[in-house]
């Protein structure tokens, strides 16, 4: 085993546009492709980090990549040390802000520096970092959106029975109460009752809805309440946490550390879900993770589930991984589900790979 410095030589990004097995209906919008960014960073030791990042708006894919070429000009013919790296990039947009573009584009650098020095040291990210390996619950985000609720019985099943899952997202929040009670009864007919299932309101609800219909389905035995109001409404979320017996999960907007500090601070949350993308990638989580576990609040993972597994190895109050498969058509080798768990697989850094033929196939830039 051998563990050497790495030098940056060239960041190579490419978008791509994926199809999804189920597309996306939400408050937010209706998609049936989902773009992403795929990452490799090659060292001039012949290591490549990889990672990818998932900015949601096809349009957003051409910003996010030039902001990359402006990081790789500062990254070249440097060490990779993740939290120097990421002090660089952030410090050098920062009278752009420190947030958005500034922390997407630094985050995914970030999660493919650690890859890299995973792999220098022949280990999986999970014991690079001083944790193990080991299955990770996980609930499946794939499905259940806002769609006619006498379908989502048949599709609930489906879902459950893609890795034995004792946990499903849920979204809810349409027009009428109703329709919610609705979808969740036909849902519950389906899967019975053991199975958890996690609400997702995709910040689509202002105050005043958000107090009505949180209220309304506070009986509805629901696992979480998730984004019920935008992301940056932390006073409004503080007052729902206080009233409410369903736990309210907040934090895939948490634009670092800071951010999931204030909302524990203001008690605008029973439980955070960090996104790699937003939190500031590998050193992000950890930060985060730590602040969190001092506090005692249960920490999951929203998206990345290949690299959040192996930061849910290291994390305190690690709670439930969010699995969604749409990296999967990209993948030399998807990530292996038994009995309702990721399985991390044993293989230096990450464990994603390309598989380059389909990101040909599907490269948009």
């Amino acid at each position: 085993m051998e563990d050497r410095n790495l030098t940056c030589r060239k960041i190579e990004a490419r978008g791509v546009l994926l199809p999804l097995n189920r597309p996306i209906v939400s408050k937010v919008g209706i998609y049936d492709e989902w773009p992403m960014i795929l990452i490799d960073l090659h060292t001039r030791e012949g290591i490549i980090g990889r990672s990818y990042l998932e900015p949601y708006i096809t349009q957003s894919v051409p910003a996010i990549m030039s902001m990359l070429d402006e990081m790789e000009k500062l990254l070249a013919g440097k060490l990779l040390s993740p939290v120097d790296n990421h002090r660089q990039n952030m410090d050098a947009f920062h009278l752009v802000g420190r947030e958005g573009m500034t922390m997407i584009a630094a985050s995914g650098l970030d999660m493919a520096i650690w890859d890299a020095l995973a792999k220098s040291a022949d280990m999986p990210l999970a014991v690079y970092l001083g944790g193990s390996l080991g299955p990770v619950p996980a609930y499946n985000s794939n499905g259940l959106w806002l769609i006619p609720p006498d379908t989502l019985g048949a599709e609930a099943q489906e879902l459950v029975d893609e890795g034995d899952f004792s946990g499903l997202k849920v979204r809810l929040g349409r027009t009428r109460l109703s329709e919610d009670l609705t979808a969740l009864s036909v849902i519950r007919s389906a899967v019975g009752d053991e199975v958890k299932l996690m609400c997702d309101f995709n910040q689509g609800l202002d105050f005043n809805q958000a107090l009505h219909l949180c209220h309304a389905l506070d009986d509805q035995d629901l696992y979480w309440f998730e984004e019920p109001v935008v992301y940056n409404n932390l006073t409004g979320v503080a007052q729902l946490v206080k009233q409410l017996k369903t736990p309210v999960s907040i934090g895939e907007n948490f634009y670092g550390p800071r951010c999931l500090y204030q909302a524990i601070q203001q008690q605008a949350c029973d439980l955070v879900m960090p996104d790699l993308m937003r939190i500031g990638g590998v050193t992000g989580w950890l930060r985060a993770a730590a602040l969190a576990g001092a506090a005692g609040i249960p920490v999951s993972t929203h998206l990345y589930p290949e690299v959040a597994a192996h930061l849910m190895r290291v994390t305190e109050t690690a709670h439930w991984l969010e699995w969604q498969d749409w990296a999967a058509p990209i993948l030399a080798e998807p990530f292996e589900l038994r009995k309702g768990c990721l399985v991390i697989p044993e293989k230096p850094g990450s464990g994603v790979a390309w598989d380059e033929a389909a990101v040909k196939r599907y490269q948009i830039r």
